[in-house]
């Protein structure tokens, strides 16, 4: 028997109204660990009503009384993130060292939020008018709600919420249905550190909750983050009905080297971002641009044999330094991506199509794979592969290798590896993407600033967390105020302009 996986509503554990299931694996032996329920609306439904009567005193506590329970989420994810890294791993199957540093990442927008008390301060101005004063001050919006996607189940929520509950609000989760668990160890911290019943809930499911979120009355914002083509259909959907809704969809991440550039740090960085987390990440550098034939053999010489030399293995094993995907069925998609590439006639250099890690015959795994000479009308190049497969794609010069990362529909993250000041000013100034990294490989943005792509890879105005977080969470409020003065002046039929 494997255990339930439930909702988690109003400050409790709770079973679905829906006899709905689905199983949840170990990627690393393909064994089923768990059934998760799938939610219906009825569900959806009952976590918004236990958060809308929960909105009037969260919003009403002082922001100081928020932060202070948020601190104490925080040290609790202090102690215990050895315990929800073990549960991360099992279900994503990262390695462990990975998903704590996921944990921190998270932790951090935790501890930004803890700042609510500046954060949520507004603005003043005497005498616009004559003995006429305005200020402005920003209020929490109400339920909001978040989808996350399976490669960080602890990190994106934490995205989304600290900042949605310090500015006041309430909040439902739907996390992945392929890695639930974390979820509900965040719900019961957040309630032991002091947060009121039905401040924070979570509701598991598919498409049927996710549309139950979209279309409910009482959730006036979704924050998403997923592939590009459900990322439009959330926010699509979710702005027709009035709500206020930021998506984070695909991408396709570039790193130009130069010719001047440390080869050995550039591979280095490389490897790292390609094969970290066994290249489930939208960040994950998925196509490095050498700028010329000597620069590009020098590459790809120093490149391939560390990419055969990965270590991969379950998350469990510290020796590992990539684990498995997240299921059967992606691996068998990243593995007709390979079988693209070759058909397209990229020259395959490291194949890890035939990977098999003795004692875990039936895990999801694939080996790190290289490919070069590729070209940017080939599949390989165009779409997000979302696995541990790099495109090598040769530039004759630095514009070439600009203009292809300009052109392409995705503007999530980018990278340039360089010596030369003039080359990395230039690139972070024309190149028309989000996040960009200079000798940085993977440019993710920390809790205090915001994180958020270009183009096809951001649907709505508002990156996540820092203070375009805390924007997306509030509505601005201006009031203007004259109070009784014994003068007189009488009534005014023209536009106000405080002359």
């Amino acid at each position: 028997m494997t255990a339930t996986i439930l909702n988690f509503i109003n400050g409790k554990l709770v079973a679905t109204t829906s006899s709905r299931t689905t199983p949840v694996f170990n990627p690393a032996t393909g064994e089923q660990s768990g059934t998760l329920s799938l939610s219906s609306g009825l569900d959806v439904r009952a976590a918004a009503e236990a958060a809308r009567k929960a909105f009037p005193a969260w919003a009403n506590t002082p922001p100081l009384r928020r932060a202070r329970i948020l601190n104490r989420f925080l040290r609790i994810l202090e102690e215990r993130i050895d315990e929800l890294a073990a549960v991360i791993t099992a279900e994503h199957g990262k390695v462990l060292s990975d998903a704590k540093g996921e944990i921190q990442r998270g932790m951090e927008v935790v501890e930004f939020a803890t700042a609510a008390p500046e954060l949520l301060k507004g603005d003043i101005t005497e005498n616009v008018g004559t003995r006429v004063d305005s200020h402005s001050f920003r209020q929490p919006l109400g339920v909001v709600a978040g989808i996350t996607p399976f490669n960080f189940p602890a990190m994106v929520p934490m995205w989304m919420f600290p900042v949605a509950l310090a500015c006041g609000n309430t909040f439902i989760l739907k996390p992945s249905e392929r890695d639930p668990s974390a979820a509900l160890y965040l719900a019961q911290w957040l309630k032991e550190a002091g947060l009121p019943d039905g401040v924070f809930n979570v509701v598991q499911g598919d498409k049927e909750a996710v549309d139950a979120i979209l279309t409910d009355p009482d959730i006036v914002a979704v924050s998403f983050v997923g592939s590009t083509p459900i990322a439009r259909y959330i926010y699509q959907t979710a702005t027709q009905l009035g709500k206020r809704c930021q998506a984070l969809g695909g991408a396709k991440n570039h790193m130009i080297v130069m010719p001047d550039a440390d080869i050995d740090q550039a591979v280095d960085a490389l490897m790292g971002a390609a094969y970290g987390s066994a290249g489930e990440r939208c960040m994950a550098i998925s196509v490095a641009v050498p700028v010329g034939e000597q620069t590009a053999e020098r590459l790809i010489s120093k490149l391939a044999p560390k990419v055969r030399a990965l270590n991969i293995g379950p998350g469990t094993d510290p020796e590992a330094e990539m684990g498995p995907l997240v299921t059967k069925q992606h691996l068998e998609k990243v593995r007709g991506y390979i079988d693209d590439g070759v058909n397209e006639g990229a020259k395959l250099v490291v194949d890890g199509r035939d990977f098999r890690r003795q004692g875990y015959e039936n895990g999801y795994f694939i080996g790190g794979t290289l490919f070069d000479q590729v070209t940017t009308d080939m599949k390989i190049y165009r779409e997000e592969i979302f696995g541990p497969v790099l495109a090598v794609t040769r530039a004759s010069s630095y514009d070439e290798a600009a203009t292809w990362i300009n052109d392409h529909e995705y503007g999530n993250g980018t990278a340039i590896f360089t010596r030369d000041g003039d080359a990395a000013r230039e690139f972070a100034h024309q190149i028309q993407v989000g996040m960009v990294g200079i000798n940085v490989p993977i440019p993710v943005p920390m809790a205090f600033h915001s994180f958020g792509g270009w183009k096809q890879s951001l649907f709505g105005d508002h990156h996540m967390h820092g203070h375009e977080g805390v924007r997306f969470y509030t509505k601005l409020k201006a009031i203007t105020s004259r109070w009784p003065t014994g003068i007189r002046a009488g009534a005014e039929f023209v536009m106000p302009t405080m002359s």
